[in-house]
């Protein structure tokens, strides 16, 4: 039996696919394993631009390797917190992703919070284009994801229906499964 609804990464990706454009310029803002930064990267093309952030080397390393065997070159990794993106990112971005949580299979406790993931939101909606993206997948079956997810859902309802809209995709049966939420700069 197929599926109707898509599931939360084939749908982020479905987003991020009508969003960006070759020779844009886009954000990872959870390097991770890195398939969202390969993915980024394929999607911009060699004129394009993705900066990848995260705060574990093997997070980075992991990216690398991906990026090297496709042979793409148009990544910046960078081994710091997405709080920091405006000290390496000044040019106008059509798109930007999030991973929150922890690095699958690796340290638990280091996990994204919610103020720093804020810090950056607002940062990168400074830097977003007229009709961007930025999505949030929010992994909440842990508790420092449950603290990141309120402290986010607070955060995002005071955004101006004016100059964003915000759009929550859940399955509300499945309690604990990642979600995402995706901002759109309209203004």
């Amino acid at each position: 039996m197929a599926l109707t609804l898509e599931r939360v990464l084939p749908f982020s990706k479905s987003l991020l696919e009508k969003i960006v454009s070759a020779g844009e310029t886009v954000i990872d803002a959870t390097a991770g394993n890195g398939y969202d930064t390969l993915f980024l990267a394929k999607l911009v093309g060699e004129s394009g631009k993705v900066f990848s952030f995260d705060v574990q080397q093997e997070a980075i390393d992991s990216t690398k390797a991906k990026l090297e065997e496709a042979k793409l070159e148009n990544v910046s990794l960078i081994l710091d917190g997405h709080q920091h993106v405006l000290n390496y990112v000044t040019e106008e971005i059509s798109a930007a992703i999030f991973n929150l949580g922890y690095l699958p299979g690796s340290d638990q406790s280091i996990t994204t919070t919610g103020e720093t993931t804020w810090k950056a939101v607002t940062d990168m909606l400074s830097l977003l284009k007229k009709n961007g993206l930025i999505i949030l997948v929010i992994y909440h079956g842990h508790e420092e994801g449950k603290v990141e997810r309120h402290f986010l859902e607070d955060c995002l309802a005071t955004l101006d229906s004016g100059t964003t809209q915000v759009l929550q995709y859940q399955f509300v049966n499945r309690p604990t499964a990642p979600f995402i939420v995706a901002i759109e700069k309209v203004r």
